[in-house]
Formats: structure tokens, C-alpha cells, sequence
């Protein structure tokens, strides 16, 4: 039997913002939240191209030589970008039947951030005493953020780390039991004289050293420093797949639950056929 491709799993803005029944505004929402007509695919590739742009443009302006030839072209760039967004933004307001809900939700709050620091910049004018200029820089390149709601293996993704919370919550609190013990160890064995001056100290050297970054500013010299140094490297290979291992099961179960759904099949009854099945696996019946 020949298994074709898995399905993305179904779209629920319809409702959690709530669907418009017709009219114009149907219309839009079928643009902006439906990407599975040419139009709404369309949109989804504008936005993700205004997105990537702007991001750029952010970058390049962050370049002081960059900036100082070609500020009002980045200037320009900005505005045009903040404009486009902001009809976005309210598009996506005027089309839904709960605002409030989308406005709420990490896509709503998300599209705001796009659009602050520009209006905050024209509508404060003392803000650039208050905060510097690259704090503004910043909130714009949270623009990216907004790829998230046009791919849709992002949800794919927010779903099995949702999923797999409980289970990393439970490794990373090992981890740190790990770090603290080790950092604490090295600090009574190496001691202020080779750059273990405090416990903290300590078990920054155990973070680095487990996530095999090892900077090299504090190392151990007495044996039995290198010991436990060699152990927490080692440790620190097999820690790393952990996590891994996690999302991974938790996206593999949840592609098997894309995959099969609950067909029966009904000359023999059988449960829990592929979505993309057209015989029943057991008898051979057309599903």
C-alpha cells in the first residue's frame, strides 16, 4: 500500500477568532487566514516576503556605514513596511467575528510588536532619551516572528514542544541538579586559587562544560579536577540528545495521528486506517 504525504493538521482560526458568515468581510478572511485558495496563498507569500525584507533592512540599518549613506532610503524602507503591516493588522481585525480574542493571542500581540516602534518613535519623540535606539532596532526584528503564522510546520513544532513541556520540564531540572552538584564539587576541589572563586563561578564552569561550549576562562589544574572536567564532558555529549529525543518521539506520534484517522471500514469493520488509504488494509474492501 502506498502512503502519500501526511496532511497538516486542521486549521482552527475559524474558531478561535470566529468565522464571518458572508459578505466582504468572508472574503477577506479567506485571504488572510485561508491559504489553500490561490488568492490566500498568494497573500501568505507577499507576507513572507515583506517579512524577510524587512528583517534586512533592519540588519542593514544596524551598520553604522550602512546607516549613515543610506538613512533615508532605510527610513523609507521602514515606513513603507510599517504601513503594509498596519493595514495587515487591521485587515485581520475588521474580518474576524472576536478582535479582541486575536488581539489577545501570541499572533495578535505579535503583529503589534511589528508595528510599535516605529509609531512609537513619531508619536514620543522623547523616547530616543529615555531608550536607545537600538531597543527600538530590536522590537522590529520581532517582525520574524510573524513567519510563524504562514509555515505550518511552526504549529507543527509550538505543538509537540507544548506536548513534550512536562518531560524537558523533568530533564532540565536534572540538568541543573547536575550543574549545581558539579559546580559546587569543582569549588571545594580547585578552590579560589584556580579561578573557582565562589559556588556560582562553579556551576557557570559545569554549564559550559556540559554543553560542550568550554570558553576556557576558568579551567581545572589538580587531577582530580580534570577528572571530574573529563566526566562532565562526557556527560554532557549524551545530555545534548536528550532533548531531542523528546521532540522527536512527540513529532512521530503526532504524525501518526495526522496519518490514521478513525475509518471504519464497513465490510469488515476495521478501525484506524491512513487518511489516504482507498481499500481496507484487512479484507480489501473500497473504504
Amino acid at each position: 500500500m502506498q502512503i502519500t504525504e501526511t496532511p497538516p493538521p486542521p486549521n482552527q482560526d475559524a474558531e478561535r477568532y470566529g468565522r464571518p458568515s458572508g459578505g466582504w468581510r468572508l472574503r477577506l478572511y479567506s485571504v488572510i487566514f485561508e491559504s489553500d485558495t490561490p488568492a490566500g496563498r498568494a497573500f501568505d507569500l507577499l507576507l513572507i516576503g515583506l517579512i524577510v525584507a524587512s528583517v534586512v533592512a533592519v540588519a542593514l540599518d544596524s551598520v553604522a556605514s550602512i546607516h549613515a549613506e543610506h538613512r533615508p532610503l532605510l527610513r523609507g524602507c521602514e515606513w513603507f513596511f510599517t504601513l503594509a503591516f498596519t493595514v495587515e493588522y487591521f485587515c485581520r481585525l475588521v474580518c474576524v467575528d472576536r478582535p479582541a480574542r486575536y488581539m489577545r493571542s501570541v499572533f495578535g500581540v505579535i503583529d503589534l510588536l511589528a508595528l510599535l516602534p516605529t509609531y512609537v518613535a513619531v508619536l514620543v519623540p522623547g523616547v530616543y532619551a529615555l531608550v536607545d535606539v537600538r531597543v527600538l532596532r530590536l522590537l522590529r526584528i520581532f517582525r520574524i516572528l510573524k513567519l510563524s503564522q504562514y509555515v505550518a510546520e511552526y504549529s507543527a513544532l509550538g505543538e509537540a514542544l507544548a506536548a513534550s513541556r512536562r518531560k524537558i520540564a523533568v530533564f532540565m531540572s536534572f540538568v541543573l541538579l547536575v550543574v549545581v552538584v558539579m559546580g559546587t564539587l569543582m569549588y571545594v576541589v580547585e578552590g579560589p586559587a584556580h579561578g573557582f572563586t565562589s559556588i556560582p563561578v562553579g556551576v557557570y564552569w559545569a554549564i559550559t562544560t556540559m554543553t560542550t561550549v568550554g570558553f576556557g576562562d576558568i579551567a581545572p589544574k589538580t587531577a582530580i579536577g580534570r577528572g571530574i572536567a573529563s566526566a562532565m564532558m562526557l556527560l554532557g555529549w549524551g545530555t545534548l540528545a536528550v532533548p531531542t529525543g523528546i521532540v522527536s518521539s512527540e513529532f512521530t506520534a503526532r504524525h501518526a495521528r495526522w496519518a490514521v484517522g478513525a475509518r471504519r471500514c464497513p465490510a469488515c469493520g476495521s478501525e484506524e486506517h491512513l487518511v489516504s488509504a482507498r481499500f481496507c488494509g484487512d479484507c480489501g474492501a473500497l473504504l
